[in-house]
Formats: structure tokens, C-alpha cells, sequence
């Protein structure tokens, strides 16, 4: 393949959220700081940009569409808390609902929905892969069809709706992460708490089986 003719490099988004009620120390926000120091690693599997989004119904979607405006993204990996999580849990379906609890603002929807649409968007995100990609390294991979009623599954449903202008990847999907096993968040949540290597690993073995499913698409 001639330089002519090689495909470009994606331009891959990677999400995570802040602390929140409950939550107090949100492991995909260190998650990303830590992404940010292997910025030369993540640089061989495309254009990289890295986020932390507030817990914040009403700023959510005015922030996918900066990012959409600043990074153009083909790919967006949003990875979220859940204390329920007993691994790598691999969501399938954007749910058109909301729940009854705050945001960090104190903030709730009145709307029991988020908007007039489909009632679910399914991940576009080579999920079986990134199963076989997991499981492959040892580390443990769940399924879901429910993200839950809080800002995990509004941000899903976003991201996958194109409901924030300016912002539509073609693979876009959601994962969500046990509570670290230093995190007093992990007594109790019903889920298994995880290494932070652990942690980093999972993530690395997802951004590199999505962007090598990318590329396989995009080959001359």
C-alpha cells in the first residue's frame, strides 16, 4: 500500500465521568489521567482524545458537541462507574429513559425519557471482539442490555442518538467498570472490585481491538 493510498488514522474519543453522589472517587476519571500519561502508546493506535465529563444532565450535551466540533471522532469509547460490575461490562443497549436521582448539580429531568426517539440504539462497537480481546488477556467481561437510568446510559444514548449537534461517531458504544479494590465504594456494591493495572489493561485491550476494527474497514 502506497502512502497515497493508506487509510487514515482514526480519530478515537475516549470518555470517562467524574466523581459523583455516592461515588466520591470515580475510577474511569483516573482512568483517563492515566491514558494521558501513555499518550505515546495510545498514539500508534490513531488520534486520541481524552475526556472527563461532568455529572451534569444539562451540560452533557453542550460538551459532545465540543468535542465533536474539536475532535471529529469515528470512534467514541465512553467507560463509566457501575457498583454492580463484576468485570468489563460490555453494554449493548442505549436506553430512551432517565432515572429519579441528582446530578452533581442537584439536578434531575422532569421527563422520565430523554427525548421523542427510539426507545434504544444498540453499541456500535465491535463488542464481540472486544470480548474475545478480554478474555484473551485474562480479565473478566460481562454483557448488559440495561446501563442503568443515571448520566452512563444518557451519555450512551447521546452519543449513539447523535442527539448533541456536531457529534455522531459511526462506532460509538459504552463500558462500564467495577469500583477499584482500594475504594470504600467496593463493600457492599454487589459487584467485584478490580486492580487498577487491571483496570488500565481492559481499557488498552478495547482501544486497540476498536481502532484495529476501524482500520480493517477503512483498508484500500
Amino acid at each position: 500500500m502506497t502512502p497515497a493510498t493508506r487509510p487514515r488514522r482514526p480519530r478515537i474519543l475516549v470518555t470517562g465521568f467524574s466523581s459523583f453522589p455516592g461515588a466520591p472517587r470515580n475510577p474511569t476519571e483516573r482512568l483517563i489521567a492515566e491514558l494521558d500519561r501513555r499518550n505515546g502508546e495510545l498514539a500508534t493506535l490513531g488520534d486520541v482524545r481524552l475526556a472527563v465529563l461532568d455529572v451534569d444532565y444539562r451540560n452533557l450535551p453542550q460538551a459532545l458537541s465540543r468535542l465533536g466540533d474539536e475532535s471529529r471522532p469515528d470512534i467514541a469509547i465512553h467507560f463509566g462507574l457501575s457498583g454492580r460490575a463484576g468485570g468489563f461490562v460490555l453494554e449493548r443497549l442505549a436506553r430512551n429513559v432517565v432515572g429519579p436521582l441528582p446530578d452533581n448539580t442537584g439536578y434531575v429531568p422532569e421527563a422520565r425519557t430523554i427525548c421523542a426517539l427510539a426507545d434504544a440504539y444498540p453499541s456500535t462497537l465491535p463488542l464481540d471482539a472486544m470480548r474475545d480481546a478480554l478474555e484473551g488477556a485474562g480479565l473478566p467481561v460481562g454483557w448488559s442490555d440495561d446501563a442503568g437510568d443515571y448520566l452512563c446510559n444518557y451519555l450512551f444514548y447521546h452519543s449513539r442518538a447523535g442527539l448533541a449537534d456536531g457529534f455522531a461517531p459511526p462506532l460509538s458504544g459504552f463500558v462500564h467498570v467495577p469500583p477499584l479494590l482500594d475504594d470504600p465504594m467496593a463493600d457492599g456494591g454487589g459487584g467485584a472490585p478490580i486492580a487498577f493495572d487491571t483496570l488500565v489493561e481492559g481499557a488498552l485491550a478495547i482501544l486497540s481491538t476498536v481502532a484495529e476494527h476501524w482500520r480493517a474497514g477503512h483498508r484500500m
